[in-house]
């Protein structure tokens, strides 16, 4: 398979780490002055508005794979985004002048703290950590890769559902102007996605803000985007601009696409063919198309942290 290299990026486009860290002061120093508009730490989750920023003060997470991580240039040149285009490379190619600043998030639904939220002062009752996942493209491709983000079960807690919420639902930015491919009819637009409140708040998912310890690239889903390693790729929904606690099942956008093809769930299960290929092995992006593919691992290899959740469940009918 061929690789594209990503375009060498103009020093003047990285926050240099003396400018980022006097930047963190100051934020700091605000934020002791005037307290945090969501509450939590005096500091918290601060993202540089560069492109790939250096991220700081990211801590370690013990759920990391030891599994190696697959290259800068595999992990952002090989995407799933079709708001940007149907092929592999089109986000990579079409994303670049995409703008992730200033961002929105809106919360709404069952829960005791809803509103719009800018996205500094969304982040900042959170902390960051570098977690290593293996992660299961669709087509039997799969990746691992060091994301860096906050505890989605943690920003569940801090907006307080009440118990009506049963389950938490995510939409994309709909801006035709930036986003070539929503002139496209391969999906009803704006993308969806959502997860059941018990999946959202186990310990394994996160939203990403950034890999191999700098911002997320725009083609990955900057500025925040979903990632549930033990699900297949389309789980992960990028560029979010709302969440939402709602008592009933959300509606998705592959499983509005096709049913028959895409269930809500959408958990690894390798005994359980897509329609038109086998899940039951995969192979590694960048090892190749000549590379001996691996075994499916059931939940991709989760199944210790998730496989609770759906005990009650037939992961057959249900995928």
């Amino acid at each position: 398979m061929l690789i594209k290299k990503p375009a060498d990026l103009k020093p003047s486009e990285i926050t240099s780490e003396k400018n980022y860290l006097n930047r963190r002061d100051f934020i700091r120093g605000g934020a002791i002055a005037g307290g945090a508009l969501l509450g939590g730490s005096a500091v918290g989750a601060v993202i540089p508005d560069a492109r790939l920023g250096k991220l700081a003060n990211v801590t370690k997470s013990p759920y990391s794979t030891s599994e190696k991580a697959n290259s800068f240039e595999d992990i952002s040149t090989y995407n799933n985004f079709y708001e940007f285009g149907l092929g592999k490379e089109d986000p990579f190619q079409n994303a670049e002048n995409f703008k992730t600043r200033p961002w929105t998030i809106e919360v709404s639904g069952h829960a005791e703290k809803t509103g719009s939220f800018d996205f500094d002062d969304f982040m900042k009752p959170f902390d960051l950590e570098e977690r290593i996942y293996r992660m299961r493209c669709v087509e039997a491709w799969s990746m691992v890769i060091p994301w860096v983000g906050i505890s989605l079960a943690e920003v569940v807690k801090h907006f307080n559902p009440t118990s009506k919420a049963k389950y938490v639902a995510f939409e994309t930015l709909n801006d035709r102007e930036q986003m070539p491919g929503l002139n496209g009819r391969s999906l009803d637009w704006p993308y969806r996605e959502g997860l059941s409140i018990a999946e959202a708040t186990n310990p394994l998912p996160i939203l990403a803000v950034g890999i191999y310890g700098n911002v997320i690239p725009n083609q990955n889903g900057a500025p925040i985007r979903l990632v549930t390693p033990w699900k297949y790729g389309f789980k992960g929904i990028k560029s979010i601009v709302k969440i939402k606690f709602t008592s009933t099942r959300p509606q998705t956008s592959w499983n509005m696409a096709a049913a028959n093809e895409y269930g809500f769930y959408a958990n690894v299960n390798p005994e359980v063919s897509h329609p038109r290929w086998s899940q039951a092995r995969e192979r590694r992006i960048g090892a190749g198309i000549f590379a001996d593919k691996q075994e499916t691992l059931m939940f991709n290899g989760y199944g210790e942290d998730v496989a609770h959740l759906y005990k009650d469940l037939d992961l057959r009918r249900n995928f």
